[in-house]
């Protein structure tokens, strides 16, 4: 094993550390766990083919976002003004069934079903679907280059809206 190479423990760890990050409203340190290049995206229900969709190729899409968005997004949550989520949801991210691929360039693939559990204004809401992430070292740290959350869902009509980060 070479030093980039990213084994299934570091891989779970770093979801579970991301998880945490979510959960505690830590939003400050969610984008320093990307690379500079990332994408974070998240397919909306129905979604035709959200493996291989490319958000330019239609409406696949509720979030495509590059870096600079992922920490205006981070930046815009944490801010009381931003009144859908002030006072903050409370959020359990559950993550399972991690399957890690090393990949020819060096990187490590990894797909991981997950929960998120939100309680707001007294109301429960789960969403829940496979998140697929593209993860690399970079000078010894495991970073995010990809991450696409593919929701298995039909609708958001029981979740009401999508202002959590998944």
């Amino acid at each position: 094993m070479n030093s980039s190479t990213i084994s299934q423990q570091d891989a779970e760890r770093f979801l579970v550390q991301e998880a945490e990050i979510l959960d505690d409203w830590r939003l400050h340190d969610w984008p320093k766990l990307y690379t500079k290049d990332a994408v974070y995206e998240v397919t909306g229900p129905g979604a035709i083919d959200p493996v291989n969709a490319r958000p330019e190729d239609g409406l696949n899409f509720l979030i495509a976002d590059r870096f600079d968005r992922i920490e205006a997004r981070a930046n815009r949550l944490m801010k009381e003004k931003t009144h859908c989520e002030y006072p903050h949801s409370k959020t359990r991210h559950l993550v399972t069934n991690f399957r890690v691929q090393p990949t020819e360039d060096g990187g490590t693939n990894v797909r991981a079903n997950f929960t998120v559990w939100r309680t707001k204004e007294n109301k429960t809401t789960a969403y829940m679907g496979e998140y697929r992430y593209s993860l690399v070292r970079q000078e010894g740290e495991i970073k995010v280059r990809a991450k696409r959350c593919i929701l298995d869902l039909n609708t958001l009509f029981d979740q009401g809206r999508l202002t959590i980060i998944l």
